[in-house]
C-alpha cells in the first residue's frame, strides 16, 4: 500500500535527522528561526515576567530552613535545617490544621465539584433559547461579586438582629441563632456560599465541550429510541469526560489550597475549631505574628502536598484509561 503524505513526511525528516551533518542541521534551525523569530519574540515579555514574577521570589523558600532575622537577610540568617518543620509537626494545632484544611478540601469536592457539570447538563437539556439565556446570566453574575461582598450579604441574610433567615426561624417558632458563631454552621456555609458563587462560570467549560459533540450521535440515539436521561449518560458524559478528569486532577491538586481569603472573612475565634486551615495559620502566624521561617515551613510543606496530590491523581488518571496532563 501506496504511504500517505504523513508517513512520506516522517520518513523524509527522520532520515534527515539521520544523515545531514551538524552543520545542515544548524541552517535547517537557522531557516526555522528565521520563519518563525517574530513569534519567539512576542513571547518574550509573557516568559520574562514569569521568571521575574514566579521564579526569581522562590529563593524566599530558603529562609523555611533558617532562624531567619531581616535585618541578617536570606543569606545571612543561621541555617536551623529542618527546625521549623519539626516545631510544627510538634505543635498542638497540626492535628486541627491538617483536619479543617483535608476535610474542607474533600467536601468542597465532593459538593462544588459536580455542581457546575450538573447544571451544563441541565441547561443542555432546555430547549427554550431565551429561557437558557437568562438562566445562564443569572447563573453567571454572583462570580463576578466580591468575595467580601458575598460574605457581607451572607452575614446580613443571617444575623440574629434583623437578619432575614432568623426572623423566618421565629415565625416558625424556632429561637434566632448566630450562625457565624457556631463551628458546625461554617464548613456548610462556605461550600453553599462557594457553588452559589462559581456553579455558573464554571458550568462555561462544560458547555463548550457539550457543544463540540456530534449532533449526529444524539440523532442515531433518538433512532434507537434512547431516552434523554440514556443519551446523557452515553453519549454527553462520556464525550466530556475527558474535561472532566482535567479539572479534577486540578481539583484534586489544589486539595489543601482553600480560600484564605474567604475563611479570613467568615472566621472569628468562637469558630477557629472548624475553620482554621494552613493558610490562616500562615497568615496568622507570619503576616500578624512576624514568624517569618516558621509561617514559610509551614506555606512549603502545603505545596509540597499540592505536587504530591497532583501527581497521585494525574497517575491514577493515566491508570484509568483517561486523559491526563503529562
Amino acid at each position: 500500500m501506496e504511504n500517505t503524505a504523513a508517513e512520506r513526511r516522517k520518513k523524509k525528516l527522520t532520515h534527515y535527522r539521520k544523515e545531514a551533518s551538524p552543520l545542515q542541521r544548524k541552517k535547517g534551525f537557522g531557516a526555522y528561526m528565521r520563519a518563525n523569530g517574530a513569534l519567539y519574540a512576542m513571547a518574550i515579555p509573557g516568559v520574562l515576567c514569569v521568571l521575574l514574577f514566579s521564579y526569581v521570589p522562590m529563593y524566599g523558600v530558603l529562609i523555611a530552613f533558617q532562624k531567619y532575622s531581616p535585618a541578617k537577610g536570606v543569606f545571612g540568617s543561621p541555617w536551623v535545617g529542618f527546625e521549623q518543620f519539626i516545631k510544627f509537626f510538634e505543635s498542638p494545632y497540626c492535628e486541627r490544621l491538617f483536619t479543617n484544611t483535608f476535610l474542607l478540601g474533600l467536601l468542597t469536592i465532593l459538593f462544588s465539584f459536580p455542581a457546575p457539570i450538573i447544571l451544563a447538563l441541565l441547561l443542555n437539556e432546555m430547549r427554550s433559547v431565551r429561557l437558557k439565556r437568562v438562566t445562564q446570566t443569572i447563573s453567571y453574575m454572583p462570580y463576578f461579586i466580591s468575595t467580601v461582598v458575598v460574605i457581607g450579604l451572607l452575614k446580613q441574610l443571617l444575623t440574629t438582629n434583623g437578619g432575614v433567615v432568623n426572623s423566618i426561624r421565629e415565625m416558625m417558632g424556632f429561637l434566632p441563632e448566630d450562625f457565624f458563631a457556631d463551628p458546625q454552621w461554617f464548613r456548610p456555609l462556605y461550600i453553599l456560599s462557594g457553588i452559589w458563587s462559581s456553579i455558573g462560570y464554571g458550568s462555561i467549560l462544560y458547555l463548550a465541550a457539550i457543544s463540540g459533540i456530534n449532533p449526529e450521535l444524539y440523532e442515531s440515539a433518538v433512532l434507537d429510541g434512547a431516552s434523554r436521561w440514556q443519551q446523557i449518560r452515553h453519549i454527553t458524559l462520556p464525550c466530556i469526560m475527558s474535561t472532566v478528569v482535567i479539572q479534577l486532577i486540578f481539583a484534586v491538586g489544589g486539595i489543601v489550597g482553600n480560600d484564605y481569603q474567604k475563611i479570613l472573612l467568615m472566621q472569628s475565634p468562637l469558630n477557629y475549631s472548624t475553620s482554621d486551615v494552613f493558610s490562616t495559620f500562615v497568615y496568622r502566624e507570619g503576616i500578624l505574628g512576624g514568624s517569618y521561617s516558621y509561617s514559610t515551613a509551614v506555606n512549603l510543606l502545603t505545596s509540597v502536598i499540592s505536587v504530591v496530590f497532583l501527581l497521585l491523581a494525574n497517575w491514577f488518571a493515566k491508570r484509568a484509561g483517561e486523559e491526563a496532563l503529562f
